[in-house]
């Protein structure tokens, strides 16, 4: 009688650990066969997928230089794994049911002509027509050497204008970046502020600015800086209407070092003016490597997340 007491728990433990690895298996089972139908999914669909830059004096090397990596840097891998995501998706397709498109803009334009020449070289519809893997070699050929000769060209000419990304929101996003047979992505390469001369309204504590002057000056600097955000409603003004079809990456945020908050404050301004503008899957990350990086992009685009 003792050694059938002592027989059973073990029985009986042994079964419900057993019980516990099968589900477990099955869990993880259930997660691959999801993750792979999504990306299945994705492969089906039509992307089109737009960069937009920020060429604001962030890219100065010699006002905001880094040790580990110059941040105009950053930005080229950044869009190099974009370009390699699209070509991923590319290459998984049937060649009959390609119809997907790849752009990058700025706002405002640079003055400098080569630079503008130099984006509408990479501007790419693939379709039945043009698909080849020449095709796909011109793209990661051309969004490596080009996008490094944009940023160079803006570096030597040293007049950077600002970013007026509010403005490109309300005037151009529609007509630009949205298609309504295709799963639309935004790639917004910034620090994060937003500022452009021509572009400076206010409507009570809500602006289409941010700057870390205007972080400090209205005192979100301290740690109540959210209790302060929340209660005097600060933000960025809406800049558009129904961009539920369109989903935002932001990359390369950027924040003032003697701020401790500052990376808080501005997800926060990102955060809420995305979602007054509808759009429903965003991401918005930190600088860092763009080996770091690369992984975070290639999951956006070619995993659906909805």
């Amino acid at each position: 009688m003792k050694k059938s007491r002592l027989i059973n728990p073990i029985l009986l433990l042994t079964f419900l650990m057993c019980f516990a690895c099968e589900e477990v298996v099955k869990e993880q089972k259930e997660q691959e066969s999801k993750n792979v139908s999504t990306l299945v999914m994705s492969q089906n669909q039509n992307l089109n997928i737009s960069l937009l830059l920020d060429l604001s004096d962030r890219i100065n090397p010699e006002k905001y230089g880094d040790a580990s990596m110059e941040y105009f840097e950053m930005d080229v891998g950044y869009i190099q794994s974009v370009a390699e995501a699209f070509i991923a998706h590319l290459s998984e397709k049937n060649k009959h049911r390609m119809n997907d498109k790849m752009q990058l803009y700025f706002d405002p334009s640079p003055k400098n002509k080569n630079i503008n020449n130099l984006s509408k070289s990479l501007k790419f519809k693939v379709d039945k027509s043009n698909a080849s893997k020449k095709t796909l070699n011109d793209i990661k050929h051309l969004y490596k050497i080009n996008s490094q000769k944009i940023y160079e060209l803006a570096i030597e000419d040293n007049a950077y204008v600002g970013s007026d990304m509010w403005r490109f929101f309300k005037s151009k996003i529609h007509d630009l970046c949205i298609s309504k047979t295709h799963r639309n992505i935004l790639i917004i390469l910034t620090d994060g502020y937003i500022y452009h001369k021509n572009s400076q309204m206010q409507e009570g504590n809500k602006t289409t600015y941010l700057t870390p002057q205007f972080i400090r000056k209205h005192k979100l600097n301290t740690k109540n800086w959210k209790q302060r955000f929340v209660d005097k409603e600060f933000g960025f003004i809406p800049a558009a209407e129904n961009l539920e079809n369109l989903e935002v990456l932001v990359l390369g945020i950027n924040p003032d070092k003697k701020n401790p908050y500052e990376e808080d404050v501005i997800e926060e301004y990102w955060k809420h003016w995305l979602h007054d503008m509808n759009v429903k899957h965003y991401e918005i990350k930190t600088a860092i490597l763009p080996a770091d990086m690369d992984k975070i992009i290639k999951d956006f685009i070619l995993i659906l997340n909805n």
